[in-house]
Formats: C-alpha cells, structure tokens, sequence
C-alpha cells in the first residue's frame, strides 16, 4: 500500500530505472516534486549530437536509457573519445556556462533534462542533490583514473575483458542484480565504437572478441547479445583484482 511520502512522488519518478543511481537518488517526495517543475526528457537518435564542445548549456541531467559518448577534438580535426556515458550517469556540469566535450549519441537516447540556472539554485538548498552529485562526481574521477590503467598498460585482450565487465556490473547494479552466476546483457557499443574508445584498430577488437569466446570466457549470439558465465574469469582476463576495481 502507497504511505502518503510516495502518492507525493511524480509518476515518472516512481517508475524511473536509474532512480536509485541518478542524481536525485536520496531525494525526498518533496524534492522530487521541486526537480519535477524544472525537468523535461528529450529524446536523441543514434548518431546525433546532444551538445557541442564549447557551446552554452542551458541544461544538466541523466542518462535514462541508450548510452552517448564523449568526445574532444583537437585543432587539426583529430578526435578522441574520452569517455562513455551510461544509464545514471550525469551530463554537463553546475556552474559551467559551456560544454567541455561533445556528447554524442551511440544508441538512441532519453536523457531527464533539469533547466541549469534553476538546478543550480536548487543544490544550494537542498544537500541531497548536492551530496549525491558530489559523490557521482568523484566515482566519475575514480573510474577516468582506472581507465588510464586499461588505456597506458593493458593488452588488447585485457582492454576488452575490462570493457566487457564494466558494462556487464553496471548493467547488473542498474538492474538490481548482484554479479555472481551468468550475467547476460546486450552489448551497447558497436566493435567500431569499441575500437575507437580502446585506441585499437576494428581488426583487433573483432579478433580479441572472437578469442574470448572460443576460450569460453564470453558467449556471443550475433554481435551485441553477450552472456557472461563466470565474471571472476573475466576479470582474470582484465587483470584486475577479485574486487573487480571501479565499475561507476
């Protein structure tokens, strides 16, 4: 039975999939009542892009579903990604008036967009936004630092494995799932897309994929369909310790 506390909570709320990961996670009914008169979702297309570096944001908010990428790009035209953004994960950035990075769509996106002056004022008075969005934040640090560790001294097949069972614990956290017994999910990131974020050549990544599933350590139907029998396997394959490292 609904206590008066949850009648109070807007309807998308309460029906959210990343509420218990986003921004607004330890919000109360009434805080989310405030979050829901300056929020509006927008959807984006695979392909498209959400925001150019450089350009005025006039928005923050979360990753409902679909997954975008973060990219730079350098006086010459050369691009790299910097980093993937998932479910739950947070876009743009309180008392920045312009967008560090490109974000750009991989999948098709909903994002839960909050208008940026009014969000802003609202963390100056409400410390469970403001202590969750601290905390997401220095996962985020976290997470880039673990990253330099795949990018600088990993193999090739250790950079997938880490890839693979980052996506597969996040996936599993987003659902509720703990990460013992087979994780199954579907890969949301193109082998181009892959190769592109690893620094390794679309060759590479193909072959390295197919090696993890001959040797059983992955199991693959078509491309995207990944099933994970043993997640302490694949982490032995990512090099990481039995705690499996970050996974924000």
């Amino acid at each position: 039975m609904l206590n008066e506390r949850n009648l109070a909570v807007p309807p998308e709320c309460a029906e959210c999939p990343i509420r218990h990961r986003a921004v607004c996670a330890r919000c109360e009914s009434d805080e989310l009542e405030q979050l829901d008169e300056i929020k509006y979702y927008r959807k984006f297309e695979a392909g498209q892009t959400v925001i150019w570096s450089g350009d005025q944001m006039d928005f923050v908010g979360s990753v409902v579903s679909g997954i975008a990428t973060l990219t730079q790009t350098m006086e010459d035209g050369r691009t790299q990604m910097v980093g993937l953004l998932l479910p739950s994960d947070f876009v743009g950035r309180p008392g920045r008036n312009s967008a560090a990075y490109n974000v750009v769509a991989t999948t098709d996106l909903v994002m839960c967009c909050f208008r940026k002056t009014p969000f802003e004022t609202m963390m100056s008075h409400t410390p469970h936004i403001a202590q969750r969005l601290l905390e997401m934040t220095l996962d985020e640090l976290d997470a880039a630092r673990e990253w330099m560790l795949v990018l600088g001294r990993k193999t090739a097949r250790e950079k997938i494995a880490s890839l693979l069972s980052i996506i597969a614990r996040r996936d599993a956290t987003l659902h509720l799932r703990g990460v013992e017994g087979p994780l199954v999910f579907d890969l949301p990131l193109t082998r181009e897309a892959m190769a592109d974020y690893l620094g390794l050549t679309l060759e590479t990544v193909s072959r390295q994929i197919s090696a993890l599933k001959r040797d059983g350590v992955i199991q693959l139907e078509g491309k995207r369909h990944v099933t994970i029998p043993d997640m302490g396997r694949l982490l032995e394959e990512a090099g990481d310790d039995a705690d499996g490292g970050v996974f924000v």
